[in-house]
């Protein structure tokens, strides 16, 4: 991913309701959450950088809080893009029935589907601006 493509993405994360910084996250110059102490999130810096793996995970924390389901994960799929021959990334999550939600203390909010996503980033930040 490039600088522009990682910071493009960065911006729409940003904008999703169910964004946070958590402590961790790393924006694009490298700084974690801990050191910025207050991330403006006003310019092409200062945005997160999704090309690193503790903000991944971050993001996918996010993900799991917006839909209220703890089973949510991200894999790569088995189908090729037709538009680029890119094997896609898709979010998705076990189905638990209302008995295990209650065990979780979980409210089912609906099916997380995100798919055919060119990278892993791209999956988790489609997944949170579909969150209810």
């Amino acid at each position: 991913m490039t600088d522009e493509q990682a910071t493009a993405l960065g911006k729409r994360l940003i904008a999703c309701k169910g964004f946070r910084p958590m402590r961790g996250m790393l924006d694009m110059q490298g700084r974690t959450w801990d050191q910025s102490l207050l991330w403006r999130w006003s310019n092409d810096v200062d945005v997160p950088d999704l090309r690193d793996p503790a903000t991944l995970g971050c993001v996918l924390a996010m993900v799991r809080e917006a839909w209220r389901c703890p089973t949510v994960y991200v894999r790569q799929g088995t189908t090729r893009r037709v538009s680029d021959g890119v094997i896609a990334w898709e979010v998705c999550n076990l189905w638990l029935d209302a008995e295990a939600c209650r065990a979780l203390g979980v409210e089912r909010q609906g099916s997380v589907g995100s798919w055919g996503h060119g990278s892993e980033a791209e999956a988790l930040v489609a997944a949170l601006e579909a969150a209810p």
